[in-house]
């Protein structure tokens, strides 16, 4: 069977990943991709490295006919996703990159996002899009919403560990390095080449980055009480991939082998040996994430690691793992390929 998909906000750069990865998939058929200010260009003019493939033209939103489609994937800047998807029909499954319906509760959106949520009945619908950690919701599902890419690298990292009681919940800091693409393909003076290269700085300090409203929810659902988990990132001159690297308290070993427990049967979650941390260059372009373990000189602390490209499996790739779920296809279909190296 053959499903007929469109995506939203296809001149972007995860619109542009979920068209590199649905091009491997056997029963997905892309039959309609919008782009607002690039309507009526060929892909080709927007990414010439999609020539090689057939596709349909960029239109409006409002010129697709949704009746003959299966499933949409909306890749649309926070804010406008939810307006869209408010009118889409409603029987139409989706998948939302955004981060309009990450968020469970109107109050805690509003909080990180700065305005009152608009499509509250879809909202209160949408499961969330962890695949490896909602898998039987996201089954059933007609909105699922993906994770943000560093919100998912850092669950794959503790989600297993505050499950287990094997770390101390009060002592959690979070270090993430995320590369250049998370941030889009829109202009901003700070992601110039010569604003970005030779270096890389700390943003979103404190209490401000909204990915600690999907750690504060996710992290305090598991563990039955508060949570609050002290996270830096910082942006590095890279084009793709994040690195998690995670202070604990609690036995390393212990730590190493309920993390290789948890993931020992998932596809797509490999944990190596203990002692080794993983790199980002050994899963660029690929939907695979690597997690490590190491001991602290100190003892009774630990380190954690994780490492997954943010377009591929922290979006792009996870919306399509979700996709094939919905649609009862093979969770792996179209993502098995191997990561680029070097």
């Amino acid at each position: 069977m053959t499903h007929k998909i469109a995506i939203l906000g296809a001149s972007g750069y995860t619109g542009a990943e979920l068209i590199r990865l649905i091009a491997q998939h056997p029963n997905i058929e892309i039959a309609a991709l919008s782009g607002e200010r690039k309507a009526g260009m060929e892909m080709a003019q927007v990414f010439p490295h999609l020539r090689h493939m057939e596709l349909p033209r960029l239109c409006r939103i409002e010129e697709i006919d949704f009746s003959r489609i299966d499933l949409c994937f909306c890749a649309l800047p926070h804010k406008t996703s939810q307006e869209v998807i408010k009118a889409l029909p409603g029987d139409l499954k989706i998948v939302d990159l955004s981060a309009d319906f990450r968020l469970r509760d109107p109050a805690e959106y509003e909080k990180w996002y700065g305005n009152p949520h608009a499509a509250l009945e879809q909202q209160d619908e949408a499961v969330y899009g962890l695949t490896e950690f909602y898998r039987e919701e996201i089954r059933g599902a007609r909105l699922v919403a993906g994770t943000g890419c560093n919100a998912a690298t850092g669950q794959f990292a503790l989600r297993p560990l505050i499950s287990a009681g094997v770390i101390d919940l009060d002592e959690i800091i979070l270090d993430l390095k995320c590369a250049v693409s998370g941030a889009g393909r829109s202009l901003k003076e700070n992601l110039l080449h010569a604003e970005l290269s030779e270096g890389y700085n700390a943003y979103a300090i404190g209490s401000t980055h909204r990915h600690l409203g999907e750690f504060d929810q996710e992290f305090s659902k598991i563990a039955g009480r508060p949570v609050r988990v002290q996270f830096t990132p910082h942006l590095i001159p890279a084009n793709r991939g994040i690195l998690a690297t995670v202070y604990v308290r609690g036995d390393a070993q212990a730590i190493h082998d309920t993390l290789a427990a948890a993931y020992v049967d998932e596809p797509f979650l490999q944990v190596l040996p203990f002692g080794e941390a993983p790199s980002t260059h050994h899963v660029r372009g690929s939907n695979y994430c690597h997690v490590g373990v190491a001991a602290d000189r100190t003892e009774g602390r630990a380190i954690v690691f994780a490492a997954l490209d943010n377009l591929t499996k922290g979006s792009s790739g996870q919306a399509l793992q979700n996709a094939n779920l919905m649609l009862g296809e093979k969770e792996e279909e179209g993502l098995t390929m191997a990561p680029l190296f070097p």
